[in-house]
């Protein structure tokens, strides 16, 4: 019986795809897994190490179009390497949180609200994180999302995306978002110019916004007048931390066609924000020589012997504090809001908002004084914001007057002046932060200060711009100051439609002062 051999076969081959050779699978090894990570591990020492430096460099965040700039230039770094080493657009997870978590180590010893008040659940605990974090957050992330995309799409090298379109779209977005991102933050900052009845600009007038050099730090000062050769004066913002470069250009438009209308973003506000740091600079004496040093400067620039010194609120003790240690800068002196008790003020006011609640009934408001406890408050400088949030209920009714409400709705701008042009970028955040962290900072240094005892007499005529409407337990004290002060000449001006802000709630009454009573001490040395 024959057998039948039955010839084995051979495996189906499948065919090569033309030009690309094949190659037998790779074993992964320990040698070449070490490999394939050690770029991503120099991938996130990078990412710390830039953290560290940002933080010793820039411990306040981006604060200037410059530092801004760096700040995504960083991003864009950091998304690059990412992206390259593994490739996937996923690296900027960890990347972006050891950069971040080395930045808050390099600057943990600044204890500045807006940096260091991390307590979550807080009241102000989500704005403190977008003031002190928020911006630096979006200019570093998103540089690093978009090249973090673009470098690991060119590291897989022609793979296929799973949904490439959908891709593509992603990645142009988000490129456009930097690039609006970047015209926004290199916006530099103006002021609009001097313009009369007709809208037109005053022929020969100023408005500008210098740089000046105050205490070894760059200011910034606006300056505005319709004719340069007009007297000087010098407006000193509230506060502490507030910038008014914005809200005084418009409501100090009655005065600039008799003088030379100068203000400046005191050290840690607004503009000056970076100026802050060192905090141990960042004291009462300092902030008058500042004031002293700039009195200097305008008398330089405009030709002047003297300057005219005008107070808001904070800016009053600035401004009497200056006058005391130097008369010789000032032809007179002008308090809006006058100051000059701050402890005992806040103690009234407390005790002025208890006895509201009292006798209303309001227990929202006793909740509120039962919380934050009696001054000295312990949680500065949030107690003091929702003391302020409650002045409302102490206020005396008033209408201002019909110039001041029409400029103010004229203007578009917001309670903080942020819409204006004045400020960049980084500005507007930094009017914020400010506010909240220069406050902190001064605030405590001027608890022992009181006008009666410290200040009984000055050199230069005085001004006191009276609201009648203001808070007693700050008006009181002004008065008892007004009435036992030494001056030259001194004078009580009140207003029944005004509260605090006396200056520029009567703008156009105070502009008839100028001229008829302020203005004619210039001619006289």
């Amino acid at each position: 019986m024959a057998s039948t051999l039955h010839p084995t076969r051979a495996p189906a081959r499948t065919p090569r795809r033309a030009g690309r050779p094949t190659a037998p699978p790779r074993r992964l090894t320990r040698r070449s897994t070490g490999r394939r990570w050690r770029p991503a591990g120099a991938a996130v020492l990078l990412a710390g190490a830039a953290g560290v430096v940002t933080g010793q460099l820039m411990p306040l965040g981006p604060t200037s179009a410059g530092t801004a700039l760096a700040v995504m230039a960083t991003g864009a770094v950091l998304g690059a390497a990412g992206g390259r080493a593994v490739r996937s657009a996923w690296s900027v997870v960890p990347l972006a949180a050891v950069h971040l978590a080395a930045l808050e180590i390099a600057r943990s010893d600044l204890l500045l609200p807006t940096v260091h008040d991390l307590r979550p659940g807080s009241t102000w605990w989500l704005l403190v994180q977008l003031l002190g974090r928020g911006l630096h957050g979006v200019l570093l992330l998103l540089p690093m999302v978009l090249a973090a995309r673009l470098t690991s799409r060119a590291g897989r090298g022609d793979a296929p995306a799973r949904h490439p379109r959908a891709s593509t779209a992603t990645t142009g977005l988000v490129g456009v978002l930097v690039a609006v991102l970047a015209v926004l933050v290199a916006l530099p900052a103006t002021t609009p110019p001097v313009r009369d009845a007709d809208g037109q600009v005053v022929p020969g007038s100023i408005a500008t916004l210098d740089t000046v050099v105050l205490g070894g730090d760059p200011h910034t000062v606006m300056i505005r007048a319709a004719d340069p050769d007009a007297p000087v004066l010098l407006y000193l913002s509230g506060g502490p931390g507030q910038s008014d470069l914005a809200l005084a250009r418009v409501l100090s438009e009655p005065w600039v066609d008799d003088v030379v209308f100068a203000t400046f973003d005191q050290r840690g506000n607004g503009t000056s924000y970076p100026a802050l740091l060192p905090t141990r600079d960042a004291t009462l004496a300092r902030a008058v020589a500042d004031v002293a040093e700039l009195a200097e400067y305008l008398r330089a620039r405009f030709d002047e012997d003297k300057v005219i010194l005008l107070g808001e609120s904070w800016g009053t003790l600035l401004g009497v504090l200056t006058v005391q240690q130097r008369p010789d800068l000032f032809h007179a002196y002008l308090g809006s809001g006058q100051m000059v008790d701050v402890a005992e003020t806040d103690r009234r006011i407390f005790r002025d908002l208890v006895a509201h609640a009292r006798r209303t009934g309001d227990e929202q408001l006793a909740a509120l004084t039962r919380r934050i406890g009696e001054p000295p408050y312990a949680d500065e400088p949030w107690a003091n914001a929702e003391v302020m949030a409650a002045y409302g209920y102490l206020y005396d009714p008033y209408t201002p007057p019909a110039g001041y409400r029409a400029r103010g709705a004229a203007s578009g701008l917001d309670g903080f002046g942020l819409r204006g042009v004045e400020y960049t970028l980084t500005d507007k955040v930094d009017v914020l932060r400010g506010l909240v962290d220069t406050f902190s900072v001064l605030y405590p240094q001027i608890q022992d200060l009181d006008l009666r005892d410290d200040v009984p007499q000055l050199g230069v005529p005085v001004f006191v711009l009276d609201g009648a409407a203001e808070l007693d337990g700050r008006r009181d004290l002004a008065l008892e100051w007004f009435d036992t002060l030494d001056a030259p000449s001194k004078r009580l001006v009140s207003f029944p439609d005004a509260a605090h802000a006396v200056a520029f709630e009567q703008a156009d009454a105070v502009d008839l002062l100028l001229e008829r009573e302020v203005l004619p001490l210039v001619g006289q040395g």
